[in-house]
């Protein structure tokens, strides 16, 4: 196996399969946002969406997993006739990057390891997304650019927090087993201990 940086962790490996993944996954995270959510709180919902980042995140990296959330915020936007709202499309954005960090611990989906070790790990990191990306990214976005009451966008940031942090880790984590078992299966690797 070749070792990659850091910097090529982070960015991805952007080819064709990489963009038409992107692009497809930016069209079903807006979809689901609309029709595969639970309301929970004022403009907040429990989304089925959220397992877009981890197949994205997972098997391309975090690059492609923000272009992903972001795109997809913003065409959930559209789709739902919410008017457009870019602090929480950033916000989105910017926890696909810690979603998509998951090369950077040794989680590596496509190439079959995805260990005990990792699943913590990436439960810890989508805790933390959602606390920097909903508690300090959206918020401050909100003022910059709408200048309104934060009251609202912190208790909104904090119902989706929750809600997105379940999703990532009671889905998301199942989700990876299964598919790190695909790739697996396909290329017959295994991890030295």
């Amino acid at each position: 196996m070749v070792k990659e940086n850091y910097f090529t962790l982070i960015l991805g490996k952007w080819n064709t399969k990489t963009l038409v993944s992107a692009a497809v996954g930016a069209a079903l995270f807006g979809v689901l946002m609309v029709y595969g959510s639970i309301p929970v709180f004022t403009n907040t919902q429990l989304t089925s969406a959220m397992i877009v980042p981890v197949v994205v995140g997972g098997l391309f990296g975090s690059l492609p997993a923000f272009i992903t959330l972001l795109l997809g915020n913003v065409l959930a936007d559209l789709i739902g006739g919410w008017g457009f709202w870019f602090d929480w499309s950033i916000g989105n954005g910017v926890l696909g990057l810690f979603i998509g960090t998951l090369p950077l611990y040794g989680a590596k989906i496509g190439e079959g390891i995805f260990k005990v070790r990792h699943a913590v790990i990436y439960a810890v990191v989508a805790i933390v997304g959602n606390a920097v990306a909903f508690g300090i990214v959206t918020p401050i976005l909100t003022s910059v650019f709408y200048a309104s009451d934060l009251e609202i966008t912190f208790l909104q940031a904090f119902a989706s927090g929750i809600s997105n942090t379940a999703v990532l880790v009671a889905l998301g984590i199942p989700i990876l087993i299964l598919l790190s078992r695909r790739f697996a299966k396909r290329s017959n690797l295994t991890e030295e201990a």
